[in-house]
This record gives C-alpha cells, sequence and structure tokens, in this order.
C-alpha cells in the first residue's frame, strides 16, 4: 500500500465563507482552518502545517502578529499573506516573516502555484 504524504495547509482568515471557497481550491491538500490569529499560531503549534495561508485583518490577533508568533516557533514556517489590503499592508506582512503576499481575490491556479513552490 502506497500512503501518498499530503501536504497540510492552515488557513487563518475569519471570513467563513472565504474559507470554504480556499478549502474547495485546496481539495487536493489537507486543509485546517483558523478564525482568528490567535487560533492560527494554536494549530500551526497542533499541527505544524506545510503553509500557512494568513489573512491580515482578523479579530484577536491580527495576521501580522500571528506571522511574527508563528515565526518565532519555527523560523523556517512558510507563511503567505492573503488580503484584500496586500498593497497598503503586504510589507508589514513580509517583515513579520511572511514568504510573499496574494492579493484578493484569489486565483486558483495562482494559489496553488504557489503552494506546490514551497512543498516541492
Amino acid at each position: 500500500m502506497v500512503v501518498k504524504n499530503i501536504a497540510r495547509i492552515l488557513i487563518a482568515d475569519d471570513d467563513e465563507l472565504l474559507r470554504e471557497i480556499l478549502k474547495t481550491m485546496l481539495s487536493d491538500f489537507e486543509v485546517i482552518e483558523a478564525d482568528s490569529g490567535r487560533r492560527a499560531v494554536i494549530l500551526y503549534q497542533m499541527h505544524r502545517p506545510d503553509v500557512v495561508l494568513m489573512d491580515i485583518v482578523m479579530p484577536e490577533m491580527d495576521g501580522i502578529e500571528a506571522t511574527k508568533e508563528i515565526i518565532k516557533l519555527d523560523p523556517d514556517a512558510v507563511v503567505i499573506a492573503i488580503s484584500a489590503y496586500a498593497p497598503t499592508k503586504g510589507r508589514n506582512m513580509l517583515e513579520a516573516g511572511a514568504k510573499e503576499v496574494i492579493s484578493k481575490p484569489i486565483r486558483r491556479n495562482e494559489l496553488v502555484e504557489k503552494i506546490k513552490k514551497y512543498i516541492a
């Protein structure tokens, strides 16, 4: 029996509908969902996903702070920011340790291509 190693993706976004859309786009991966930055940090510790898709503006803890916390836990963590605020807040995410920033709306091909770049 061959067991495929399926990449684990953590989606951190307070918009439930967007999480559902992303989960559908990423049906080839194992997906974990967080509805806040604080929850993203907890789930990162528990599951050590291959890639984190991090919204920037969220309750409790924003994506910038959550990214800093995740990078403290794991300097090799792959965080990709996804945000409608990419043009204005994207630099802050990169400074916090995100590998790159994707603007909303997100295209499936672009998203999967970026994820595969980091899990290859």
